[in-house]
């Protein structure tokens, strides 16, 4: 049986239904603050997701569906605390990519299941020239206090060719797919255009702040 965020199976744990409202600004950075150059803002923008936690098991599940106003991917996302592994399937490119677990990015379970269950009105932050409004609705109706966007940037170092060594939960993710290995990579502005490198990216959050993870292949 494949195993993904929508397997009939796990339809007992309670599924969250999420967004997020953004806005990126035009910002050219110069060597201080103060002398930023700011074009007129950018329209909002919006990311949708649904959630699963499995607290028992100690894993996330997150399906990303098509962004409606984003140039980012569709995709299936399992966090694995047991297995210490990320997995993040692109819906677009139908491929697998594998990581070490970041715990500094991915709340724990229980964590994250009692941030979704906060109550508060929803508040406007600006955090490194991204204008994020964040909301979280579960199936009560619960709000994440205020949010920032945080970029990473990884790259492909290599196919990986036993999946079924990665655990239930990944494996039925990606078992049948072309599935890679990923390393974190430090962003260094203009990257891609220097190196030429096919890079897709992906929106998702399961912390307090937005992700967006930039995949690419050399």
């Amino acid at each position: 049986m494949n195993v993904s965020i929508h397997n009939d199976a796990l339809q007992e744990e309670r599924m969250y239904f999420c967004g997020v409202n953004y806005r990126e600004e035009n910002y050219k950075m110069q060597d201080s603050p103060e002398e930023t150059d700011m074009d007129m803002p950018a329209a909002s923008k919006r990311i949708e997701e649904r959630v699963r936690v499995l607290e028992d098991e100690g894993v996330e599940l997150i399906n990303i569906p098509v962004p409606k106003f984003s140039d980012s991917d569709p995709a299936d996302i399992v966090h694995d605390f047991n297995r210490r592994l990320t997995a993040y399937l692109d819906l677009r490119l139908n491929k697998c990519y594998v990581i070490p677990l970041n715990t500094s990015v991915v709340m724990p379970p229980k964590d994250f299941l009692e941030l979704l269950s906060v109550s508060k009105p929803p508040e406007f932050l600006v955090f490194e020239h991204v204008t994020v409004n964040l909301w979280l609705c579960s199936q009560a109706g619960t709000y994440l206090p205020q949010s920032y966007l945080v970029r990473e940037q990884m790259i492909v170092t290599g196919k990986l060719e036993h999946v079924d060594q990665l655990g239930y939960f990944i494996y039925g993710l990606c078992r049948g797919r072309d599935t890679y290995k990923l390393e974190h990579r430090e962003a260094v502005f203009g990257i891609q255009k220097r190196e030429a490198l096919n890079c897709h990216k992906i929106l998702h959050f399961e912390n307090k702040f937005v992700v967006e993870t930039l995949i690419c292949e050399p």
